[in-house]
């Protein structure tokens, strides 16, 4: 059923989004990094360091995990068909080539028809696809994507900015470094003066 078809119905549903189906397993990953670290010829039998492998374990297990939330919507009644722009939402992700943070934040906007969205689902939805080893090029093209699919906007952006620690505190070392990725959806991406207000609006303008 299409959104517009949703729509005309008084019980427009709320779609549950949940996380990706896994178990997690505590006492094998505090095992496996406890292994890790002593590959590593760090010792692991030290008062400070005894209780890292659990540490490290429950940390990952906590980046890896987002709640389940509803993505509500609701009729758009007064016919709102401007840019809609949650901006500088905060983002955390890990890196799946080095499994290293990166940090930053996102811009998400999209052009309403028949319904508009809660704002926080905007923040949701980013921390939704953020919740598990990615690189940013594909987080940003999920993010969109999904919305497109979900809400049916006439157009859609996002901007992530984002530092990974994996080219900032290893490797090249470029401290303080950012790498920026975008994807525009439907009149976001066809029509000139839609981008310009969406590049001007996250201040990416020039």
């Amino acid at each position: 059923m299409t959104t517009a078809a949703r729509a005309a119905r008084a019980d427009y549903p709320a779609l549950r989004v949940a996380p990706p189906a896994s178990s997690v397993d505590l006492i094998a990953a505090e095992q496996a990094a406890a292994d890790f670290l002593r590959a590593l010829g760090i010792p692991t039998d030290t008062e400070s360091v005894r209780g890292t492998p659990g540490r490290m374990a429950r940390a990952y297990a906590e980046l890896f995990s987002t709640p389940e939330f509803d993505l509500t919507t609701f009729p758009n009644d007064e016919g709102y068909d401007e840019l809609v722009l949650a901006r500088s939402i905060p983002l955390r992700s890990v890196c799946e080539h080095h499994l290293l943070p990166f940090v930053g934040v996102a811009h998400v906007g999209y052009l309403p028809r028949e319904r508009i969205l809660g704002l926080s689902k905007l923040a949701r939805v980013v921390g939704h696809f953020a919740a598990r080893p990615q690189v940013q090029e594909r987080l940003t093209k999920q993010v969109a994507g999904w919305l497109s699919d979900n809400l049916e906007p006439a157009g859609v952006g996002v901007v992530i900015e984002a530092e990974h620690t994996c080219m900032t505190v290893r490797g090249v070392r470029a401290s303080g470094s950012t790498t920026v990725t975008s994807a525009l959806l439907g009149a976001l991406r066809d029509d000139p003066r839609s981008r310009q207000e969406f590049f001007a609006l996250t201040r990416l303008g020039g």
